[in-house]
């Protein structure tokens, strides 16, 4: 089965890595977003060696997002940004094992990410099955 880890985060989140310094925040160091690198690279890494990484993608920014929906009937575009504490998709992590509670334990890994403690305090990732068809859908 296929599990989709939903990495989240905001603006301020982007902005920080950027370095600059958000209102009660901490801006992050060059060595900061270096480890937080070499994590999600040895993270990806050791799922491909036991063979369970299918794809992992980070997402630009929030302020290049653009939300589209109906509104009265009539299609509705919105550019980001959105509110800086708001949290959007930053990047996912697709991984094909055996079981959800083998998804749950990889996808619990990730709290051992690098960065400033007030980051690592808000951080958070959703994990969910992706289905294979409309039977899957079906209650």
């Amino acid at each position: 089965m296929k599990y989709m880890i939903m990495l989240y985060a905001s603006q301020r989140d982007y902005d920080a890595m950027a370095g600059n310094v958000p209102e009660g925040g901490t801006a992050w160091t060059p060595e900061d977003f270096a480890a937080m690198g070499a994590f999600m690279e040895a993270f990806n890494d050791d799922l491909v060696e036991s063979g369970e990484f299918v794809d992992a993608q980070a997402l630009a920014a929030p302020v290049h997002t653009r939300r589209f929906h109906t509104e009265n009937g009539v299609p509705v575009v919105t550019d980001g940004p959105y509110p800086e504490t708001a949290e959007v998709l930053a990047g996912y992590t697709v991984v094909e094992c055996a079981s959800f509670d083998r998804a749950s334990e990889i996808a619990a890994r990730l709290a051992d990410c690098p960065g400033p403690a007030d980051v690592r305090a808000r951080a958070f990732a959703d994990l969910r099955p992706l289905v294979d068809g409309r039977a899957d859908l079906e209650p």
